[in-house]
């Protein structure tokens, strides 16, 4: 049994940090890199990057809106073309930087408010699947489990991956509790952990008046500006080891 763990790095601009990469890092198997839009800044990729080779991660582009100041977290009202420009402007910074630094990237994952509104949204998503695959049809594209972007990369021909969080609180409809709610990230590293297995092994419920069902779970995401980030992903890498599970990159 395999399954990966991804999480969201980079995410330091300047002289400001953000999360603890270098003790994350060990952990993974997957590192989502932000590209300059919502966090994160040439050098700040360069080395996240190089961190990521150095633990021998496989490294995936982590595009966001263009909002520093709200962590790509805030709502933007863009047309399904500039959706597709701003993806293929940060996925070509850093391919670019990859491979200057001698890797390639594997994945793509949306982020923040980009990702929520492409797991619901149509449009948006053929506009992020679109980007991903005139880029390179050889990326595997990451999202919510089940949701429209999943959808959308397989018309357009990709790999997907779906995506579960075991820090993150989900509605019965499959989707993820809006961060505006309270009890929606999780903080007990071993309630994570445990949710870890669970979404490996059985997936995500989604229940609805007529019936149950469940979304299969491919990639496992832990955020890395979660306060218990680094005993989050210590956590839940023993937990699935012991569980029967490899932590393979996609």
């Amino acid at each position: 049994m395999k399954i990966d763990l991804n999480c969201d790095l980079g995410e330091s601009f300047g002289m400001y940090k953000l999360g603890d990469d270098d003790n994350i890092m060990p952990y993974i198997s997957s590192a989502n890199i932000a590209c300059g839009f919502h966090a994160g800044d040439p050098q700040i990729m360069v080395k996240t990057v190089r961190l990521a080779i150095k633990f021998g991660v496989a490294v995936g582009a982590h595009p966001g809106y263009p909002d520093l100041q709200g962590f790509g977290r805030r709502a933007m009202q863009l047309t399904a073309d500039e959706i597709e420009s701003i993806v293929l402007y940060q996925i070509a910074a850093l391919q670019g930087i990859a491979k200057a630094e001698g890797t390639q990237l594997r994945h793509v994952k949306p982020h923040g408010s980009l990702y929520n509104l492409a797991s619901i949204d149509r449009t948006c998503a053929n506009a992020i699947a679109r980007a991903v695959a005139k880029f390179d049809d050889n990326l595997v594209l990451v999202a919510l489990a089940g949701s429209e972007l999943i959808k959308a990369g397989e018309e357009y021909g990709l790999r997907v991956a779906n995506e579960g969080f075991p820090d993150r609180a989900y509605l019965p409809d499959g989707n993820l509790k809006s961060r505006n709610q309270p009890g929606s990230v999780l903080h007990d590293p071993n309630l994570v952990a445990e949710n870890a297995v669970r979404l490996a092994n059985d997936g995500i419920r989604v229940q609805s008046k007529s019936s149950n069902e469940w979304l299969k779970v491919d990639t496992l995401c832990l955020h890395g500006d979660n306060p218990e980030s680094v005993e989050n992903a210590n956590l839940v890498r023993q937990r699935l080891m012991a569980a029967g599970f490899e932590v393979s990159g996609l």
